[in-house]
């Protein structure tokens, strides 16, 4: 489906945030790499999208009316084999059933846990008065803590992506500290350029979070898409 097929159909159902396999799937239209992912119906689904695709996985709940999934138990992470599975699944339905008893429940979400890189966030919106501002910092937990953000209105290319990159503190992190490998840089400015040009040709998009992005000397992944409408 078309990015735009995907906006016009969630603008339909009335979705205020674009669900994440749908928002995942915009991500892969502008070259965004997400970790693999799929939507299961059922505990015997899970049981086979996650040996599939290779364990630890995390574990996700499927709804439209929780936008925040970690605040209601939603999200179980790491996620090691069958057995942990198994307890993860009824643990997960047990969460939500106790703090949103009246949500409608559409599935799981199992994606594949992603190794730990450098955390950056790469995030956007629309902005009245300059219109699509792209912003690029120190990401995960620490994003409200320490506010290491740089902005640009968008769109723009990758040099000024670089420019950008290096205006923030964690770029000295980026750059390899303690024998670590230097990350991909080079990556890291193709994530933020997309995320440009994404929110500038769709007006629809009043904003998107990509938080963490984790940064590897082999690329970069978003681990979490929210794209809100």
């Amino acid at each position: 489906m078309h990015c735009q097929d995907i906006i016009n159909k969630c603008l339909a159902d009335g979705d205020s945030v674009i669900p994440e396999l749908e928002a995942q799937k915009i991500c892969k239209a502008y070259n965004i790499n997400c970790p693999p992912t799929s939507l299961v119906a059922d505990k015997q689904q899970c049981l086979k999208a996650a040996e599939e695709m290779g364990f630890p996985v995390v574990m996700k709940i499927f709804s439209r009316q929780i936008v925040h999934k970690s605040d209601v138990g939603g999200v179980i992470v790491g996620i090691a084999n069958m057995e942990d599975l198994d307890q993860a699944y009824d643990r997960l339905m047990s969460n939500v059933k106790k703090n949103c008893p009246t949500a409608e429940i559409g599935g799981v979400v199992i994606q594949k846990q992603m190794p730990k890189g450098i955390e950056v966030v790469v995030g956007a919106l629309k902005n009245e008065q300059f219109g699509p501002v792209v912003m690029f910092g120190m990401g995960g937990v620490y994003v409200e803590v320490f506010k290491d953000v740089s902005f640009r209105l968008a769109p723009y290319d990758k040099e000024e992506a670089l420019r950008q990159v290096k205006e923030t503190r964690v770029y000295k992190l980026l750059q390899g500290v303690r024998g670590d490998k230097p990350c991909d840089i080079d990556a890291l400015c193709e994530v933020i350029v997309n995320t440009g040009l994404l929110i500038s040709e769709h007006p629809e998009i009043k904003e998107l979070d990509f938080n963490p992005v984790f940064c590897y000397p082999d690329g970069c992944a978003v681990v979490d898409a929210r794209l809100v409408l």
